[in-house]
């Protein structure tokens, strides 16, 4: 990977993203995120090469900048957080690709997401509390959090809400699923017993541990 057209088509690969030029200087591109407008790829040309400025997590930051010469500190950006991508042709295209799709993911992060990251995790035949989806979200003070997302989940069929439970194995209200027994009728179709509304957590409930490895 070697030109601006490039990598601005791979960044716009990724979903919900737009393309725009902010400052009145065609030299700068972005991609961007549509909704939050975060940017998570910035191109231009400086010193007869296409630069990339992308976001970085701490612990990836140092390793790709040891790796590459031609990864350096973010120039003109906190340099905390991102890293510059010189297209010298020096680094392998797929570790291009990488370093834009961390840049994309750590922008995109949200409680939210990790919450439903969170529920994905737990396997069929088990159940979750909702502070242990909270915990593994990053933040176990959040469990109200977790109830506010379950409840606008925009894709039953992938994120399993039904699975999660409270503190006591007890299910939601029948306003939750759309119907009485609903969510009690999802666990039973996964081989978990009900009684009384309830869950036994001993013989039901997922360890935190065992989510947290996956």
């Amino acid at each position: 990977m070697k030109t601006r057209e490039e990598a601005l088509s791979y960044g716009l690969s990724f979903p919900g993203t737009y393309q725009e030029a902010p400052f009145h200087d065609q030299n700068w591109q972005l991609v961007r995120v549509k909704g939050s407008k975060k940017a998570f790829l910035w191109t231009y040309e400086r010193n007869g090469f296409i630069n990339l400025n992308v976001k970085a997590a701490p612990e990836w930051r140092d390793f790709w900048r040891s790796a590459y010469q031609s990864v350096i500190a973010g120039w003109h950006q906190n340099k905390e957080h991102w890293n510059t991508i010189i297209l010298d042709g020096t680094i392998p295209d797929s570790d291009i690709r990488r370093m834009i799709a961390e840049s994309y993911d750590l922008v995109t992060d949200s409680p939210t997401k990790r919450i439903y990251e969170a529920v994905k995790k737990i396997p069929k035949g088990k159940v979750a509390t909702y502070g242990q989806i909270a915990e593994l979200a990053g933040d176990k003070k959040m469990a109200r959090a977790v109830g506010n997302a379950l409840h606008k989940n925009p894709d039953p069929d992938s994120i399993p809400c039904y699975r999660v439970v409270n503190a006591k194995g007890e299910l939601a209200g029948a306003f939750a699923f759309g119907g009485e027994n609903v969510q009690a009728g999802l666990l039973e179709a996964d081989g978990i017993e009900v009684a009384d509304g309830r869950v036994d957590l001993e013989k039901y409930g997922i360890r935190y541990w065992s989510l947290r490895d996956q």
